[in-house]
């Protein structure tokens, strides 16, 4: 989340009128994440989010909406969209489509412990089970085909030990998209990062941030999120949180072979998928109050895929 889009009091005090949640109070930008605008605003009525959405088809807005109303009906703890009196969700501000949302409680973790890595683990098991029986269908913008054909692009740029594993990482994209028809799928969060988790002491109180999710085999949400929330001091993964993470989720929703054979792979692609998007956004003008997350950070984490075995998921006997 970021300011793109900055916006007048005037302004946005005639977009929130309509929802009949009281007179503004406060607003204030949220600096952190890289692709939409978000704000915090303070109502008489409570604490709320607003997105302005910055990047993607209008066309896609709609499963976004869905999706988490869809969630908010399973109880699970997300940002769905409030209407107006007239009840309307999807509106505009600044040019821009925008949401309001309520505010979840509680605040990002920047060092998981093992509890904190299981209710990720049963948060994503929740997510999965609740769509995994009718899912709603989006492609992934930045899927297996996006990385095949950006990877090359990015190439371009590198050099040395760099350009070798990225030349290895998109082998691997290759090799896994002959793994995809067996894995079962469902609806993905695909960005579950520290940053898009809050928690107030160890519990898991609200899940942000969607504009990533997509339809796709539930392994690769687990391989996102297991790369982000399970790292050692040197980017490995810590075995106790890893085996917290995974062990939680499979009580809840069982892992198949055919995933536990594709598990290495979908590992490293998941670390190229975020090395590529973040060479884009680092190779961009810089913003003001835009975050550019570092690309070494997944170029390093993919490196120790490569050198280091896979955690093993724990199967049913």
């Amino acid at each position: 989340m970021s300011v793109f889009t900055p916006l007048e009091r005037a302004e946005l005090e005639a977009f929130l009128a309509p929802y009949g949640l009281g007179r503004l109070l406060d607003f204030q930008g949220i600096a952190a994440g890289v692709e939409n605008s978000n704000y915090f605003i303070s109502l008489e009525q409570g604490e709320f989010g607003l997105t302005l959405i910055e990047r993607g088809p209008l066309a896609d807005l709609p499963f976004f909406l869905q999706l988490l109303e869809r969630l908010h009906q399973a109880q699970l703890p997300v940002p769905f969209a409030i209407a107006t009196t007239q009840g309307e969700t999807l509106r505009q501000l600044a040019e821009k489509p925008a949401l309001l949302q309520p505010r979840l409680p509680g605040k990002h973790v920047l060092q998981p412990n093992a509890q904190h890595c299981a209710e990720i683990g049963r948060w994503l098991a929740h997510l999965h089970t609740t769509t995994q029986r009718e899912p709603l269908e989006r492609a992934s913008d930045r899927g297996l085909a996006w990385m095949l054909e950006e990877g090359p692009l990015q190439a371009m740029q590198l050099d040395g030990e760099a350009l070798q594993l990225l030349r290895l990482a998109l082998e691997d994209a290759r090799e896994l998209s002959a793994h995809l028809p067996p894995l079962p799928r469902a609806n993905l969060h695909a960005d579950l990062f520290r940053d898009n988790a809050l928690f107030d002491g160890n519990h898991l109180s609200g899940v942000i941030d969607f504009y990533n999710a997509c339809s796709g085999p539930m392994l690769y949400d687990l391989a996102i999120a297991l790369n982000d929330w399970c790292l050692d001091e040197q980017d490995g993964l810590d075995p106790h949180l890893t085996q917290a993470l995974l062990g939680a989720y499979a009580a809840l929703r069982p892992f198949t072979r055919a995933e536990a054979n594709a598990w290495p792979l979908m590992l490293r692609v998941a670390c190229l998928r975020f090395w590529l998007s973040r060479l884009i956004a680092a190779s961009q003008p810089a913003q003001p109050g835009v975050r550019i997350k570092p690309p070494v950070e997944f170029q390093q984490r993919l490196q120790l895929r490569r050198e280091q075995p896979a955690p093993p998921l724990p199967l049913a006997l």
